[in-house]
């Protein structure tokens, strides 16, 4: 007994020792980490007070303290940045369905400003901006070198009021101006029409009446078309939707899913994960569903097609979507003022995070681009030659098998098919996707079910909860 006693003592000894001998340099190199920070911050007041004293022209201390803060901020990554307190307000408004600008969620991409996507209805939208598009100028001066956040900002301003920007765009030789007139931004977020027998549900962004205007759209078109027997399936179409608030679109996946991981987000620390279930209950009935996407689908629209595709509730068809994983927290500051930061990375169901990769549709279908300007158009295309059937014989027999009832049918069957060729030359995705619905529907597989099992995310996932913080989106003018 003794022995073991002293062995437990030896051993403590030597652990205090060595904890001793290993803490010393540690508590070194952290006072000497503190003390280069300290010289830092002292550098930083030396360059201020010099500036004030010397520069040329007199300045606003404000001014410098803020542009120096968002240098700090947008040296960290495109979505992290300072937000004056006008800009935080601009942001609050944002975020419940209305702002004021051109209607265009713009990033920052080497110094230029990078177009994410037009949004719905927009001075910007109607003006022919396009994904990808750079903006190098507004009203003929340049903004390289200029923060995201001061870009935007000339990018905004009085509502009627006249704004030229320079466009960059991708198989155009030469840069070309854009004249808009700036609006009032009044954003649905989702707007709800029937094609056919297929319910389209355009999702534009994810603010405040995303999920209700989600609801309210399919409970409409439902009622319209007489019965969800007579609907064939929905597409969600998150084509250009730039995204937005975080428990917006967990609520929007969460619509269709009845179990199972929507999305996990995972901080620096493991205590700062979160991981959102889905709830019971699936407004399409396990109707099909078609996810629609493109390089403008980025950030909450990217959570929700990733959680359908990874729990096969969806087809997801389009192109590659934009590839921002990343979620930004606002943080109050001083004044009124707050600060945009990115916290964490978020992870589909399967536990992928689609940081610049995106969500690689099942099935890739392109766009056909618009015809280039001065193109002849189709109405003045030498008409083709019309095709003769059986009935444009002279003498050929008449169909007398069919009942009154059945030959209305044939018509209407035809009318449709007729509409979807037509939708073809309009929208070429979206007729696809409700081609690829009609097709499971007559193969008898429309009864999808919703509660299929993703791949479980991986094990340093963060623990369940039904929390939901919201995050903003990033900054759009």
């Amino acid at each position: 007994m003794k022995k073991l006693v002293i062995a437990a003592t030896t051993g403590t000894v030597l652990g205090l020792l060595a904890t001793t001998q290993i803490a010393g340099p540690l508590i070194a190199q952290e006072a000497n980490r503190n003390s280069s920070v300290y010289e830092q911050l002292d550098l930083f007041g030396d360059v201020f007070q010099r500036i004030r004293d010397q520069y040329v022209e007199p300045v606003d201390e404000k001014k410098l303290i803020e542009a120096a803060i968002n240098g700090m901020l947008s040296s960290l990554d495109p979505h992290s940045s300072y937000l004056s307190a006008t800009d935080a307000a601009a942001m609050r408004v944002q975020t419940r369905g209305e702002f004021g600008g051109l209607g265009i969620e713009v990033t920052q991409d080497q110094g230029w400003i990078k177009v994410v996507s037009p949004m719905d209805g927009t001075p910007a939208a109607a003006a022919g901006i396009q994904t990808g598009d750079y903006i190098t100028a507004v009203n003929g001066e340049s903004l390289m070198g200029l923060t995201l956040d001061q870009s935007v900002d000339k990018m905004r301003g009085p509502v009627g009021s006249d704004v030229t920007i320079t466009i960059v765009r991708k198989g155009v030789t030469d840069p070309f101006d854009v004249s808009l007139v700036r609006d009032t931004i009044k954003l649905t977020a989702v707007r709800a029409r029937t094609e056919g027998q297929t319910v389209v549900l355009r999702i534009s962004t994810f603010n405040d009446q995303t999920f209700q205007n989600l609801q309210d759209g399919i409970k409409a078109q439902v009622a319209a078309a007489g019965g969800m027997d007579k609907v064939n399936g929905f597409v969600i179409d998150l084509r250009n939707d730039p995204g937005g608030l975080l428990n917006q679109a967990i609520y929007v996946a969460d619509a269709f899913l009845n179990a199972g991981e929507i999305v996990s987000t995972r901080g620096r620390l493991p205590s700062d994960g979160e991981r959102y279930n889905a709830t019971p209950g699936d407004l399409a009935m396990g109707k099909p569903i078609v996810v629609l996407i493109n390089g403008g689908t980025a950030s909450a629209s990217e959570i929700v097609a990733g959680a359908l595709q990874d729990h096969h509730r969806a087809v997801v068809i389009g192109t590659k979507s934009f590839g921002k994983g990343s979620v930004q927290t606002v943080m109050p500051l001083k004044g009124d003022a707050a600060m945009k930061l990115t916290t964490a990375r978020y992870y589909t169901p399967s536990g992928r995070s689609i940081q610049n990769l995106g969500i690689q549709p099942d099935i890739i279908v392109e766009q056909p681009p618009p015809p280039p300007a001065g193109a002849v158009s189709s109405g003045d295309q030498p008409a083709q030659p019309q095709m003769r059937s059986e009935a444009d014989l002279r003498g050929a027999l008449n169909n007398d098998s069919l009942t009154p009832d059945e030959m209305k049918q044939v018509q209407e069957d035809r009318a449709k098919a007729e509409a979807a060729a037509k939708l073809r030359d309009e929208d070429y995705q979206l007729a696809y996707a409700i081609d690829i619905l009609t097709g499971l529907n007559k193969l008898g597989n429309g009864g999808a079910t919703s509660d299929s099992a993703a791949t479980p995310p991986a094990a340093d996932a963060a623990p369940a909860s039904d929390a939901a913080p919201a995050p903003a989106p990033a900054p759009a003018n």
